[in-house]
């Protein structure tokens, strides 16, 4: 699989990172020579998966191409209470809201695919008609359909349309 450069450095740097841990060096003072953030949860992932790969750092490549992850835990949270407690806010204000909370851009369509993760999302097309608004359309339809035969003439007989030329 073809990555970018940054990605199989920062595999390097991580399998780097894991060998050191491993030889006895204690996790915060590798990571703060490196200058990396690694927990230890994070770290026991990374030993698993290094070791489920054959020992290469081409098992510890991130998968997301060196694209950073703008959503955190936190955000999701705030965001999908912001939605319990309004039904009616759209993607649109959350993404607003969250630029002024939180300093990052959210495209509408990623909020989105976050709230029918948890199934928050508005259901698709347009929102149905209140009752007042469905009797007004209708009486507007009947005036409508009481002129239609006007606009085709000859309509009423029956024939195949060549008026009887061959």
């Amino acid at each position: 699989m073809k990555c970018p450069i940054a990605v199989k450095e920062k595999a390097q740097r991580m399998e780097e990172m894991l060998q050191r841990v491993v030889a006895g060096e204690t996790l915060s003072t590798v990571c703060a020579e490196m200058g990396i953030t690694v927990t230890e949860k994070q770290l026991s992932a990374m030993q698993a998966k290094y070791e489920a790969g054959e020992r290469k750092w081409e098992a510890l490549q991130d998968g997301r191409f060196g694209h950073e992850q703008k959503v955190n835990s936190a955000m999701r949270e705030w965001m999908y209470e912001r939605k319990r407690q309004d039904k009616s806010v759209r993607a649109w204000q959350l993404a607003r809201e969250i630029e002024e909370k939180f300093g990052v851009q959210l495209s509408i369509g990623h909020i989105n695919y976050l709230l029918r993760q948890r199934e928050l999302a508005a259901p698709p097309g347009r929102p149905l008609k209140k009752r007042g608004e469905i009797e007004e359309t209708d009486s507007v339809q009947d005036t409508s359909l009481e002129q239609a035969g006007l606009f085709f003439p000859g309509s009423g007989q029956g024939g195949d349309g060549n008026n009887g030329e061959r």
